[in-house]
Protein backbone atom coordinates (compact mmCIF):
# COMPACT_ATOMS: atom_id res chain seq x y z
CA UNK A 1 0.00 0.00 0.00
CA UNK A 2 1.26 3.50 -1.16
CA UNK A 3 0.61 5.75 2.28
CA UNK A 4 1.71 8.46 0.33
CA UNK A 5 -1.61 8.54 -1.91
CA UNK A 6 -3.70 7.09 0.89
CA UNK A 7 -6.85 8.69 1.32
CA UNK A 8 -6.67 8.90 5.32
CA UNK A 9 -3.46 10.73 5.47
CA UNK A 10 -3.23 14.18 6.02
CA UNK A 11 -0.27 15.89 4.39
CA UNK A 12 1.94 19.40 5.40
CA UNK A 13 1.65 20.70 2.32
CA UNK A 14 4.92 23.44 2.96
CA UNK A 15 6.79 20.83 4.79
CA UNK A 16 8.47 18.31 2.55
CA UNK A 17 10.40 16.69 5.74
CA UNK A 18 6.98 15.73 7.16
CA UNK A 19 5.93 12.31 6.02
CA UNK A 20 2.07 12.61 7.22
CA UNK A 21 -0.62 11.45 9.76
CA UNK A 22 -3.82 10.69 9.58
CA UNK A 23 -6.52 12.71 8.53
CA UNK A 24 -9.09 12.73 11.37
CA UNK A 25 -5.99 12.97 13.94
CA UNK A 26 -6.34 16.80 14.86
CA UNK A 27 -10.54 16.67 14.51
CA UNK A 28 -10.54 14.06 16.77
CA UNK A 29 -7.95 15.21 19.17
CA UNK A 30 -10.46 18.24 19.37
CA UNK A 31 -13.15 16.32 19.46
CA UNK A 32 -12.33 14.61 22.30
CA UNK A 33 -10.90 17.53 24.32
CA UNK A 34 -13.80 18.96 24.55
CA UNK A 35 -15.96 16.09 25.17
CA UNK A 36 -13.42 15.30 28.00
CA UNK A 37 -13.65 19.01 29.03
CA UNK A 38 -17.85 18.98 29.14
CA UNK A 39 -17.47 15.22 31.01
CA UNK A 40 -15.05 16.56 33.70
CA UNK A 41 -16.49 19.88 34.42
CA UNK A 42 -19.81 18.73 34.73
CA UNK A 43 -18.66 15.72 37.29
CA UNK A 44 -16.20 17.26 39.02
CA UNK A 45 -17.88 21.09 39.81
CA UNK A 46 -22.07 20.66 39.21
CA UNK A 47 -23.22 17.21 39.60
CA UNK A 48 -19.93 15.13 41.84
CA UNK A 49 -21.49 12.17 40.61
CA UNK A 50 -18.40 10.09 40.57
CA UNK A 51 -15.97 12.21 42.44
CA UNK A 52 -16.02 10.36 45.88
CA UNK A 53 -12.99 9.34 46.32
CA UNK A 54 -12.25 12.91 46.19
CA UNK A 55 -13.48 12.86 49.72
CA UNK A 56 -10.29 10.25 50.69
CA UNK A 57 -7.53 12.33 49.57
CA UNK A 58 -6.76 15.43 50.57
CA UNK A 59 -7.02 18.72 48.05
CA UNK A 60 -3.28 19.63 49.33
CA UNK A 61 -2.10 15.99 47.55
CA UNK A 62 -4.64 16.09 44.80
CA UNK A 63 -3.50 19.75 43.32
CA UNK A 64 0.25 19.41 43.50
CA UNK A 65 0.19 16.22 42.12
CA UNK A 66 -1.93 16.89 39.50
CA UNK A 67 -0.15 19.97 38.44
CA UNK A 68 3.01 17.99 38.56
CA UNK A 69 1.73 15.65 35.92
CA UNK A 70 0.39 18.99 33.71
CA UNK A 71 3.72 19.69 34.02
CA UNK A 72 5.53 16.98 32.59
CA UNK A 73 1.98 17.28 30.23
CA UNK A 74 3.60 20.36 28.92
CA UNK A 75 7.47 19.58 28.82
CA UNK A 76 6.25 16.24 26.47
CA UNK A 77 3.77 18.33 24.06
CA UNK A 78 6.19 21.37 23.56
CA UNK A 79 9.28 19.80 23.50
CA UNK A 80 7.78 17.28 20.55
CA UNK A 81 5.82 20.04 19.16
CA UNK A 82 8.87 22.26 18.47
CA UNK A 83 11.16 19.57 17.08
CA UNK A 84 8.78 18.54 14.68
CA UNK A 85 6.67 21.62 13.64
CA UNK A 86 9.81 24.41 14.73
CA UNK A 87 12.84 22.32 12.99
CA UNK A 88 12.75 22.29 9.35
CA UNK A 89 14.75 19.30 7.96
CA UNK A 90 16.61 19.09 4.26
CA UNK A 91 14.64 15.77 4.08
CA UNK A 92 12.36 13.61 6.39
CA UNK A 93 14.55 11.51 8.59
CA UNK A 94 13.70 9.74 12.29
CA UNK A 95 13.88 11.92 14.78
CA UNK A 96 15.46 10.03 18.00
CA UNK A 97 16.87 13.26 19.57
CA UNK A 98 15.66 14.70 23.03
CA UNK A 99 11.87 13.27 23.68
CA UNK A 100 12.16 11.13 20.78
CA UNK A 101 14.17 9.47 22.70
CA UNK A 102 12.02 8.65 25.63
CA UNK A 103 8.88 7.63 23.37
CA UNK A 104 7.72 7.67 19.76
CA UNK A 105 4.87 9.96 20.05
CA UNK A 106 5.78 12.66 23.02
CA UNK A 107 2.69 15.02 21.57
CA UNK A 108 0.50 12.04 22.08
CA UNK A 109 2.18 11.61 25.85
CA UNK A 110 1.67 14.91 26.27
CA UNK A 111 -1.95 14.77 25.66
CA UNK A 112 -2.36 12.02 27.74
CA UNK A 113 -1.08 13.18 30.45
CA UNK A 114 -3.01 16.15 30.51
CA UNK A 115 -5.88 14.61 31.07
CA UNK A 116 -4.32 12.34 33.80
CA UNK A 117 -3.05 15.80 35.53
CA UNK A 118 -6.66 16.83 35.12
CA UNK A 119 -8.30 13.74 36.70
CA UNK A 120 -5.84 14.11 39.58
CA UNK A 121 -7.26 17.47 40.61
CA UNK A 122 -10.72 16.11 41.03
CA UNK A 123 -10.78 12.11 40.92
CA UNK A 124 -13.62 11.84 38.47
CA UNK A 125 -14.04 8.41 37.75
CA UNK A 126 -16.26 8.95 34.88
CA UNK A 127 -13.09 11.37 32.98
CA UNK A 128 -11.18 7.87 33.91
CA UNK A 129 -13.37 5.86 31.97
CA UNK A 130 -13.69 8.88 28.75
CA UNK A 131 -9.62 9.03 29.37
CA UNK A 132 -9.38 4.83 28.82
CA UNK A 133 -11.02 5.82 25.61
CA UNK A 134 -8.73 8.95 24.84
CA UNK A 135 -5.93 6.45 24.92
CA UNK A 136 -7.40 4.04 22.37
CA UNK A 137 -7.70 6.57 20.14
CA UNK A 138 -4.60 7.88 20.54
CA UNK A 139 -2.72 4.29 20.27
CA UNK A 140 -5.15 3.96 17.22
CA UNK A 141 -4.03 7.16 14.98
CA UNK A 142 -0.45 6.13 16.36
CA UNK A 143 -0.38 3.18 14.98
CA UNK A 144 -1.39 4.56 11.83
CA UNK A 145 1.40 6.79 11.63
CA UNK A 146 3.45 4.27 12.52
CA UNK A 147 2.74 2.16 9.44
CA UNK A 148 3.35 5.39 7.19
CA UNK A 149 6.50 5.48 8.71
CA UNK A 150 7.77 2.11 8.66
CA UNK A 151 7.29 1.79 4.85
CA UNK A 152 8.91 5.32 4.48
CA UNK A 153 12.12 4.67 6.52
CA UNK A 154 11.93 1.07 6.03
CA UNK A 155 14.58 -0.81 8.48
CA UNK A 156 15.32 3.01 10.34
CA UNK A 157 12.22 3.17 11.49
CA UNK A 158 11.60 -0.40 13.01
CA UNK A 159 15.05 -0.51 14.70
CA UNK A 160 13.41 2.66 15.85
CA UNK A 161 10.25 1.29 17.00
CA UNK A 162 12.55 -1.54 18.89
CA UNK A 163 14.84 1.00 20.82
CA UNK A 164 12.17 3.40 21.81
CA UNK A 165 8.44 2.97 23.32
CA UNK A 166 5.13 3.97 21.58
CA UNK A 167 3.44 6.30 24.38
CA UNK A 168 4.90 5.06 27.66
CA UNK A 169 8.72 5.62 28.83
CA UNK A 170 10.11 3.07 30.25
CA UNK A 171 10.73 3.73 34.09
CA UNK A 172 13.96 1.30 34.38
Amino acid sequence: MNTQNDLSTKKHHNRNDLIGEHKWGDTGQVVLLILFLIIWILDSFVFNYSTLLATYVPLYFRIPLGFLVLMYAWWFARSGLQIVFGEKREKPEVIRKDVFSKVRHPIYLGSILLYLGMILITFSLISVAFWIFIILFYIWISKYEEKILSEYFGKDYLDYKKEVPMLFPKLF
